[in-house]
């Protein structure tokens, strides 16, 4: 279901936000009864991340139904978008130790 989310979290970010900046969706989380979750994502350049999260947590209503199209027969969770800074941190230790 993690998985699953992840997967249409991307899919919805890529039809609907704005192509520009670049939206990475990098993993989602789900609480135990699947009832809320958290996408996490990577904007590149950073200066498009405060947009490109709020974007999506404006648009929870419309990923809840595009959710429902996607993945029949399961209820959406209730999602919130942030940005992943594990993944930033990582990038940055690669391009240090480059």
């Amino acid at each position: 279901m993690r998985e699953a989310l992840r997967e249409v979290a991307a899919e919805f970010l890529l039809r609907e936000a704005n192509p520009t900046p670049l939206i990475t969706v990098t993993r989602a989380t789900l609480s135990d009864d699947h009832a809320r979750g958290v996408v996490y994502m990577t904007v590149f350049p950073d200066s498009g991340e405060s947009a490109a999260v709020a974007f999506a947590n404006r648009a929870t209503g419309e990923f809840a139904a595009f959710f429902k199209k996607r993945i029949r027969g399961m209820s959406p969770p209730r999602v919130t978008f942030e940005i992943d800074k594990g993944e930033k941190s990582r990038q940055r230790l690669d391009e240090l130790s480059q």
